[in-house]
């Protein structure tokens, strides 16, 4: 049995390099960009009316009051004009390129017209309401790294370089499976002696929010047929994520089974709480990785966020989302084990504070609904109140 620390870094270790592939424009929202992406032209690709209004030349101003008479409308998507006279003005909109030997764009508002006669009504700058030509890139500027998760802000840059087809990093292709001969199909009545399926519902909505579309298996408690399923999906996907089956019950066959089919064993069993019976490998022959998790609900929910959502975004070269707490009230760890406690989140004075909810155990499903995440509780530590705690979120906080 090995410290969750310990545990964390031996799958971190067996990151993960799946490659690239290209995916629509539309379809990349939320993966991860493996290319560099280069500017294609200025931006802004002209000097820009950022008003609508009049585009004159500034040296013409002689006074407040000063009239123009229109010479002709710039119009957003239509090529250039030509202010021919400096005593004159042309109408410009919005998004509009300011004519050529005009340098100052006055709004609509700051004057007044009678038929075609311009008065300019107040004071004006130079170069005002003009957003010029490559004043935010250059041409060649690289304007997002590989590396970068594509957020809808992203796609609006990829779209206005005419990125329709997109170079993302390569998602693992993964197996949920569940084990047991308790465990009967969502839309089934079970006997007083069985449960629904809920594990493996819960992993795939999870790997959802990845963009990972996963296949769900399920094993029944039988040595050779276990042993023969898992060997066609080793052999078939990158990773297999399993729930139930790696306790000390006399029909938790499944480390036998990885140890005959040659999965080579980094650790079983982590001094933590919940999820303590956790076991992780990796086929050296195949590569696949695999993440076996205790079958209660709340062990297999506490780890995937733990080490699997860990390892998918070394994987991806992704930020992982840890961050710092306050405890609103003390705890104390007595135990040798690091404690995984879920925890409500508010705002209070800047502060983000940390409720730790009480729980009824491993088996505690409906609770899982309430938390946001993890508060994580070191070995033999006395935490105050106030005091500062690893928080690991389970949902989206900033919704």
């Amino acid at each position: 049995m090995i410290e969750f620390n310990d545990a964390l870094k031996k799958v971190l270790d067996h990151a993960q390099d799946y490659g690239k592939e290209t995916v629509s424009l539309d379809e990349s929202q939320g993966r991860v960009l493996a290319e560099n992406i280069i500017a294609d032209r200025d931006f802004p690709p002209f000097d820009r009316s950022t008003k609508d209004g009049i585009a004159i030349q500034f040296d013409a101003i002689k006074s407040q009051g000063q009239t123009f008479g229109v010479s002709g409308m710039a119009q957003a998507g239509t090529p250039q004009i030509l202010l021919e006279n400096s005593s004159n003005c042309t109408e410009v909109m919005t998004g509009a390129i300011v004519p050529k030997n005009a340098d100052t764009v006055i709004m609509y508002e700051h004057t007044s017209r009678e038929g075609d006669i311009f008065t300019v009504n107040k004071p004006i700058k130079k170069g005002q309401n003009i957003h010029y030509q490559a004043s935010d890139i250059n041409q060649g500027e690289v304007l997002l790294q590989s590396g970068v998760s594509i957020t809808s802000a992203e796609i609006g840059i990829l779209a206005s370089v005419g990125k329709a087809q997109v170079v993302v990093k390569k998602l693992p292709k993964i197996a949920v499976i569940s084990t047991g001969n308790e465990l009967v199909n969502v839309e089934e009545i079970p006997l007083p002696f069985q449960i629904r399926k809920s594990n493996s519902h819960s992993l795939y909505a999870l790997l959802e929010t990845e963009h990972i579309a996963a296949d769900i298996h399920h094993l029944v408690d039988e040595p050779t047929a276990i042993q023969k399923a898992l060997e066609h999906l080793i052999k078939t996907y990158d990773v297999l994520l399993l729930s139930g089956g790696v306790s000390m019950g006399k029909f938790d066959f499944l480390p036998e089974a990885f140890a005959a089919l040659g999965v080579e064993k980094a650790f079983h069993k982590v001094l933590q709480r919940p999820g303590k019976p956790f076991w992780f490998g990796k086929h050296l022959k195949h590569k696949t990785i695999l993440f076996s998790f205790p079958g209660n609900p709340v062990s297999t929910f506490v780890n995937y966020h733990l080490y699997f959502k860990a390892w998918l975004n070394k994987t991806l070269g992704r930020e992982a989302p840890q961050f710092a707490v306050l405890l609103t009230e003390s705890f104390t760890n007595e135990t040798d084990l690091t404690l995984f406690l879920g925890a409500k989140i508010d705002m209070k004075e800047g502060r983000l504070m940390a409720e730790v909810l009480s729980s009824s155990g491993s088996g505690d499903l409906v609770g899982l609904s309430k938390v946001d995440g993890f508060v994580s509780i070191p070995p033999k530590e006395s935490l105050q109140k106030e005091a500062k705690a690893m928080f690991i979120p389970t949902r989206n906080l900033w919704q």
